[in-house]
């Protein structure tokens, strides 16, 4: 590592303002140990964010003056961090994979749709604490734009919270009661792009030159669609193409580029302004108490022509600076990254190579939650099997997020080489999804609706509730015995399968008590137009009530499902650090996988069929284990045995384990 004090004169220039260091202890804001902490921090991720700083703005003239304010700005967000984070940032230092055990299990909910505000939040912990949470995402609650805002991710300002959801005191009070009762908080970073409405884009639209330089914008369409030749539409429906026109901005009127909707503007990362406006606002939630950021939009960064613009190489500068810079202010505050691209793509974000450690500790496993429906529509495993198989092994320092459904919506992100090597032709396969989910195949059990379907390619993706997806509301309606039990089966198959790997596990609100779609958002007409919000249900705390008992259908969800939080927490074995081992099963409708730690091995079998099925018994000895088998899932227990088979009931999965396991 290269140290500070013996570099270039002109690099050591640029930190000159270390005497705001010192004024800041003389003036008592500082104790002298903090001083050295910092110092000792500062000088251990040196490289990481001026390498990445380098490579992003090192030919600017005015680079180093850049990196002194970068600085600066970290010195002061460091004097305002709060005593009992500088404790839990010591902490994680300690055990800097504290993310990574298998007792984090997760919980993501808009605050209005769970609780009506923060306040309530905090009086729901309990609740939380009753299923088993200790990761907390709570979905955007910064003040958005008025009107559409895409679920709250066109933000108008990020120092301030949704003022029906409660103020900034209620956020840092949710948080430090949340930290004390053992649940870490996620807040939602929105970094690609900011609300129209947003002061920045206000001062750009009156033609400020420092702001116009915060955007993306072009003063006529020769630009505009030289980019668009190679750029895909996020939201073909709703908002076609990736520019806007702005009339009268700047005079006469500019084209702004715009991903995601026309009034979310992308902001322009190559301007190092940009960068030290959302560092601002990153050690400003993460002085509020938040312990991991969700990096929103993550793969959209840097624009660069003849590209789709996401994945450039920037982006994972841009992420190794954040990284570099947190763990010299707030260790304690890990990033998310929200990336959902294939897995070659996803562990860039995780890290590889020299990048090992130096770019977001978690990302979504957007492939396995697809693979996972699925393999639940055809009752067959070899796609998800073959995937698995082929999947980079996680690394040291990271985990995936994994999760059966999140806010928005289930898009096929299958790869057409892994469709064709099982037998599937692509199109059709993705095609029988969407019919499938949404009730429109022969014999479907699933409700689910098609979101941003392109008549022009035949994509589309699917909106529902894992409930209703798995046919809990057919069978309701229908009153038929038989097809809840199925349907509750499969609810708590799929759990088991993200409960039962690596990573964090991350259940969406209401899936634990078996909330259907709800369409009362078709009588919104500021929602009417998203068929998101189907699978975006209020709270229903009178279901809530019957949790406990397990004659209803709530109570058999919600108590299976603490069930298997419950026996992960009890086992070592699924920390997020292991050797991942896919099996085939000689069963098409039996998935297997192995997660081998020093201390032992578990072997995961899940049986996607409304039948029983069968799998060689010698499965435990390929997955590394000897002698006799228990399953975690049925209190140790052997699992059933028949002429040399491991015996599985329809749509069940189990935990195999030798023995006691650690």
């Amino acid at each position: 590592m290269q140290n500070l004090f013996v570099m270039a004169p002109e690099v050591r220039a640029a930190f000159e303002n270390v005497r705001r260091v010192e004024s800041y202890r003389l003036e008592g804001r500082l104790e002298p140990r903090d001083v050295d902490v910092f110092w000792l921090r500062f000088e251990r991720y040196f490289d990481d964010l001026y390498d990445a700083l380098t490579l992003l703005y090192g030919e600017r003239e005015d680079a180093l003056e850049q990196f002194g304010q970068l600085f600066g700005r970290m010195v002061a967000a460091y004097a305002e961090r709060p005593d009992d984070l500088k404790i839990l940032d010591l902490e994680r230092q300690f055990t800097p994979h504290w993310f990574q055990r298998s007792h984090m299990v997760g919980y993501t909910c808009y605050t209005d749709r769970f609780a009506a505000d923060l306040s309530g939040v905090r009086q729901k912990i309990a609740y939380l604490e009753d299923l088993g949470v200790t990761y907390l995402h709570l979905m955007p609650l910064l003040q958005p734009r008025a009107g559409s805002n895409d679920g709250g991710y066109a933000v108008q300002d990020f120092r301030r919270v949704r003022p029906d959801l409660g103020s900034l005191d209620d956020l840092a009070a949710l948080a430090r009661d949340l930290r004390q009762r053992g649940i870490s908080l996620c807040l939602d970073l929105v970094l690609n792009h900011v609300a129209r409405e947003h002061a920045w884009a206000q001062r750009a639209v009156e033609g400020d030159p420092r702001y116009l330089n915060y955007f993306h914008t072009f003063p006529d369409r020769t630009l505009p669609e030289a980019y668009e030749a190679s750029l895909p539409q996020i939201f073909p429906d709703d908002a076609p193409g990736n520019f806007s026109w702005i009339p009268g901005m700047a005079g006469a009127g500019r084209w702004v580029w715009t991903t995601f909707h026309s009034f979310q503007w992308d902001l322009n990362y190559t301007n190092p302004e940009v960068l030290l406006e959302m560092v601002e606002i990153m050690f400003f939630l993460a002085n509020l108490g938040a312990d991991v950021l969700r990096l929103d939009a993550a793969p959209f960064l840097w624009k660069r022509m003849g590209t789709n613009c996401q994945n450039q190489p920037e982006v994972f500068q841009l992420i190794q600076a954040f990284r570099a810079i947190l763990r010299v202010v707030a260790p304690g505050v890990i990033l998310k990254a929200e990336a959902i691209v294939p897995p070659d793509a996803l562990i860039r974000y995780l890290g590889v190579k020299s990048t090992v450690e130096k770019q977001c500790e978690l990302a979504y496993n957007n492939q396995r939650m697809v693979l996972l429906w699925s393999a639940l529509a055809t009752r067959r495993v070899e796609l998800i099997t073959h995937v698995m198989h082929q999947a980079p092994q996680l690394l040291i320092g990271c985990a995936p997020v994994n999760y059966l459904r999140n806010h928005d919506d289930i898009g096929w992100a299958m790869t057409d080489g892994a469709l064709a090597a099982v037998g599937e032709t692509p199109h059709l396969h993705r095609r029988f999804l969407c019919d499938f989910f949404t009730g429109a195949f022969p014999g479907s059990y699933a409700r689910g609706a098609l979101f941003q379907a392109d008549p022009s390619s035949g994509d589309a993706r699917v909106t529902g509730t894992t409930a209703s997806l798995a046919g809990l509301e057919t069978a309701l309606e229908q009153g038929d015995a038989e097809a809840i039990d199925r349907a509750i089966r499969r609810i708590l198959l799929l759990h088991a399968l993200i409960l039962g790997a690596g990573g964090i596990p991350v259940l969406q609100m209401g899936d634990e008590l078996g909330l259907c779609n709800d369409t009362a958002y078709l009588q919104d007409p500021a929602r009417a137009g998203d068929s998101r919000w189907l699978n975006r249900p209020a709270m229903d705390w009178h279901r809530a009530s019957e949790r406990h008992d397990p004659a209803t259908v709530t109570g058999r969800i919600f108590l299976g499902l603490r069930h298997l939080i419950q026996t992960r927490k009890g086992t070592s074995l699924l920390h997020g650090f292991g050797l991942f081992q896919p099996l085939w099963t000689h069963n098409s409708h039996v998935l297997g996988y192995a997660r081998r730690r020093p201390e032992g091995t578990v072997l995961v079998l899940a049986n996607f069929d409304e039948g029983p099925q069968s799998i060689p018994a010698e499965m435990g000895r390929y997955a590394g284990l000897a002698g006799e088998l228990h399953n975690l899932l049925q209190g140790g227990q052997p699992p059933p045995l028949q002429a040399g088979r491991l015996e599985l009931e329809p749509l069940e999965c189990q935990w195999l384990v030798n023995g006691e396991a650690p």
